[in-house]
């Protein structure tokens, strides 16, 4: 029951996080590209922040729920006796998810903060190019999660 506690909470954690991304990305940011630069970067500065925060507990979550997911079939593994070793599916998973927790840092905690004086100055030219690296970014931790869903999913079905 609490592995499949941590299972939940783990994926609950990526769906949020994959699927903010997904409706950022293809959804709000070409709806809001009709707006004129203040209202825009304004509109993007306020969502963006909310989600940032959601994602702060979000990849908390994933981490710490994978961490435990790991260290405990591990350690049940070694008590019965038997070596333990890191299916391939989940080494790609940890890999690649510590690559997106430090891209969503960068994100969060130095693109976003440019952003943040960008729209306290009122520099929306600033603002805008502060998007840009933001959607950039976003498009590769996108990817990654991508790559990551696809890979565990087809390392389970084999």
């Amino acid at each position: 029951m609490f592995y499949a506690t941590l299972k939940t909470i783990h994926l609950l954690s990526i769906i949020v996080w994959i699927g903010g991304m997904v409706f950022a990305h293809f959804f709000l940011r070409p709806a809001v590209a009709t707006l004129a630069a203040p209202e825009r970067v304004r509109l993007m500065h306020a969502v963006l922040g909310r989600f940032f925060n959601a994602v702060l507990v979000a990849a908390g979550l994933a981490l710490v729920s994978g961490v435990w997911m790991i260290g405990r079939i591990a350690k049940q593994t070694v008590q019965a006796g038997v070596k333990f070793n890191l299916p391939l599916e989940w080494m790609v998973m940890t890999v690649l998810g510590v690559a997106m927790l430090a891209i969503f840092g960068h994100i969060r905690f130095a693109l976003y903060k440019r952003l943040t004086r960008a729209v306290t100055a009122a520099a929306w030219p600033a603002g805008g190019a502060a998007l840009a690296s933001i959607r950039t970014w976003v498009t590769v931790n996108l990817a990654i999660g991508v790559v990551i869903v696809a890979v565990t999913l087809l390392g389970a079905s084999s």
